[in-house]
Order: structure tokens, then sequence, then C-alpha cells
């Protein structure tokens, strides 16, 4: 069973859309501290998020399921996090930073710089480069294009978890993985064939 987290800002739509897709039938959305059996039961975790880092985390803390989630991920079920659901595992963010995050991955999530060449937010098609190989990465060729909307990029303390990279006005971490948690900048469920291709090699693999 695919567990997707929906604290009630997320682009839900999309991603269901994309799992269904992809032939994945048994998806359940967990709403609030009622669900929590449901999300120990996981197989794979999703959490999509977009909106403010701070509002949004209050908004997951509201739901009452923060602490069966971190005990998911601690216990091993394969994450995918999309967006906010990247920069939430991080200790904070420049965006709110009286609001802690999940705390899973070192580092911190930072502002871009805006000029007149690369403004704020960083919005559209951008390319991929691979920091490292992954089975998560099968059939996805490097310089692969996908969809970013996004202010604030995420500044690993270790650099071995960047798993992507993307330039803009410089080079930022645009996916990482650290052993079962994975989580990407950009919008798979909007970046057509290799975002369909990278949520198939999240729901096939395997460790």
């Amino acid at each position: 069973m695919i567990a997707v987290i929906d604290y009630g800002a997320g682009n839900l739509r999309s991603v269901m859309h994309a799992l269904h897709h992809l032939g994945e039938r048994d998806v359940t959305l967990i709403r609030s501290a009622a669900d929590t059996a449901t999300l120990r039961r996981a197989q794979r975790i999703i959490l999509p998020g977009v909106g403010s880092f701070g509002a949004a985390l209050k908004q997951l803390r509201a739901t009452g399921i923060t602490a069966a989630l971190r005990a998911a991920l601690l216990g091993g079920c394969p994450y995918l996090g999309i967006c906010l659901g990247m920069q939430f595992l991080f200790a904070g963010s420049e965006e709110d930073p009286s609001v802690p995050g999940l705390g899973l991955i070192g580092g911190t999530v930072r502002r871009f710089s805006a000029t007149p060449t690369h403004p704020v937010p960083h919005m559209g098609w951008n390319q991929l480069h691979r920091a490292r190989p992954s089975p998560l990465l099968n059939g996805v060729s490097d310089e692969s294009y996908v969809y970013f909307v996004h202010s604030y990029y995420c500044s690993p303390a270790d650099e071995t978890d960047a798993l992507l990279t993307t330039d803009y006005g410089g080079p930022f971490c645009s996916a990482i993985q650290r052993d079962h948690l994975f989580a990407v900048q950009f919008h798979p469920e909007k970046s057509q064939r290799i975002g369909l291709q990278i949520l198939a090699n999240f729901l096939e693999w395997r460790g």
C-alpha cells in the first residue's frame, strides 16, 4: 500500500493521477491521527507539498500524524518527498527559522539570490545532473529536463546525500537519497515522461 500524505496543501490531484497512470491502485490518503494505523502499514510513503515551509509544517503537525510519520521513516519505510516534502526532511529553512523541520537529513533550506538573469522563484523546465548513480534514476539520462517551481533549495550538510543537481545561477541540490529516504525539489507529477519514470522507479525500488 502506498500512503500519500494529505495535510491540506499538497498537489495531490496530479500526484494521484500519475500513480494511477502507472497502474498503482492501492493508494491511501493519510489525513489525520485517525489514519495512524494505516500509515504504519504503508509499504511506501509519498509526501507532496506546495506553499511556504513554516505554514505547511504547522498544517502537517496539526494533522497529528507527524510522530507516526517520523517513526515510519526512521523504521526504514521508503519515502518520496516532493518539493516541500523534500525540504521538510531538513533541520529548518531560511523561509521561517522559527519552525523546525523533521531533522532527518542534516543541513538547511536556503533562499535563492535573485538576479536579473535568474529571478526568484525558479520556475519552469531545467536540467538534472547526476551526482551519483542510483536505481531510482534508471531510464533517466543525464541532463534530462523536469519542471520546477520554488524559491528555496536544500543544502545538505553531507554532500553525499545529493543525488541530483541543477544549475540556476550556480549548482544546487535538486534531489537527495539517503538509504530509503528519497526526495526531489522538482515536480515529477508535472514532468511528463521523465517524471513518470522517476515515480515508477520509486514504486519498484527494493533497496
